[in-house]
């Protein structure tokens, strides 16, 4: 696992090459499949693969025109609703204070980062966008005011091959019983 992980690359250029519908189902059951607080599994995805759709999104993540290379989108979205049972009028965005909206985030990025493991697994190439905000994407998709919109997955098969970006030593970031 190491080394498929050591392997990924955020992927910005595609070749013009659908994608299988069976390998889209088994990148969104690794999402299904990850681990969440209390077994709450606070993901939905949604697929889009409309040209119409795909441009709007973009249009909402400040305009990335490279994501338009990318025969898929995958957007993930966390529901507060499996932590908030109460049927009250919630909406919830970056400056939410509800500590259960934290938790929800936490538990989707989870999903997610299975899933981009899962796509580089299945020889595609995958990047994970997060540059847009909740009022501007939430209305593209018809995501109530409750949901909360974690990333966008861009996949696709790869026209490129970047290299290794540098990462921290262990040394500099792992500490032991205390900072």
């Amino acid at each position: 696992m190491i080394k498929e992980i050591q392997m990924r690359r955020s992927i910005r250029n595609y070749i013009n090459k659908k994608v299988e519908n069976e390998k889209i189902v088994e990148i969104l059951e690794s999402g299904r499949l990850a681990p969440s607080g209390n077994n709450t599994q606070p993901w939905h995805y949604i697929v889009v693969k409309s040209e119409v759709m795909k441009q709007k999104i973009t249009e909402a993540c400040h305009n990335q025109k490279w994501m338009l290379t990318a025969p898929v989108f995958i957007v993930s979205v966390a529901d507060v609703r499996c932590r908030i049972k109460k049927d009250i009028s919630i909406t919830i965005d970056d400056n939410s204070p509800q500590d259960e909206v934290k938790r929800i985030i936490r538990d989707t990025s989870i999903s997610t980062g299975y899933m981009l493991l899962q796509a580089n697994n299945l020889g595609l190439g995958v990047c994970w966008v997060a540059e847009f905000t909740q009022e501007e994407i939430r209305p593209i998709l018809n995501i109530p005011p409750d949901k909360y919109v974690v990333g966008v997955i861009t996949i696709g098969y790869p026209n490129e091959t970047p290299n290794t970006r540098p990462r921290k030593s262990l040394d500099n970031i792992v500490h032991y019983e205390s900072w």
